[in-house]
């Protein structure tokens, strides 16, 4: 069995820096809204030599930010990332809700919001912050019963929703325009985002989705070291015909 790399002597290749070699590489990318993090592995299988690729920790296809990439011996080091913190900053809105918890799904209730105080927004923080336990979203794609959770959901079927023990360290606000909320957010993988925008909502009595989603840090590394997707597809040489495995 292929040993794991030590993630300090794998190359990181950074924005403004190419891959010299493919095998192994960690390669942080910014990645475009509307594009699943599956997307973007596909498109970087078709410009690379190499085929063995993955990534760290799934973006939703509405959320941009750092995704990092492994390629070749460095898709070992998926479980090293996984298990490293997250940064996010969002926009939560207040007063409408979503079956999925943020903007891919139309609103389907909504409730005045025009009470809703700075004062009791910090004041409904602290129970979602620390360790926590999260039901999983109806819309996921977490498998239950052989299925991912979204085409259940997409159907109209009820299922037990699966939770989950997440850690947030830090969940505070930012900005505010009246009813959109800017929020950061420090976290242990695993943790939904939208379901905190969701969870807020509710606590205050008016509901809430997630409206923007953006992940700034993995670990030590930030959306600032990644290659923006665009850039990097424009910048890589033209695909060679003969790849590896």
């Amino acid at each position: 069995m292929a040993r794991v790399p030590d993630p300090a002597t794998v190359p990181v290749c950074t924005h403004g820096n190419l891959p010299e070699e493919w095998d192994p590489l960690i390669l942080p990318i910014d990645k475009p809204g509307d594009w699943t993090s599956f997307d973007v592995i596909r498109k970087l299988r078709g410009l690379s030599p190499i085929r063995k690729m993955g990534h760290a920790g799934t973006l939703d296809p509405m959320a941009t930010g750092l995704l990092i990439v492994l390629s070749g011996r460095a898709t070992k080091l998926m479980n090293h990332f996984l298990e490293q913190d997250k940064e996010y900053v969002a926009t939560i809105r207040l007063g409408q809700s979503t079956a999925s918890y943020d903007a891919e799904t139309e609103v389907d209730v909504e409730r005045d919001a025009s009470g809703v105080t700075d004062s009791m927004i910090e004041e409904a923080l602290p129970a979602f912050t620390g360790a926590i336990t999260q039901i999983t979203p109806a819309y996921s794609a977490v498998k239950v019963e052989g299925e991912r959770l979204y085409k259940k959901a997409r159907r109209g079927e009820r299922v037990k929703l699966p939770y989950r023990h997440v850690t947030v360290s830090a969940f505070e606000v930012t900005g505010r325009r009246e009813n959109d909320v800017d929020v950061r957010i420090t976290c242990s993988s695993g943790t939904y985002i939208r379901s905190l925008a969701h969870e807020l909502g509710e606590a205050l009595n008016v509901g809430g989705h997630l409206v923007r989603l953006r992940r700034t840090r993995i670990g030590s590394l930030t959306a600032t070291d990644a290659w923006p997707l665009k850039s990097l597809i424009e910048s890589l040489p033209a695909p060679k015909s003969h790849r590896t495995s």
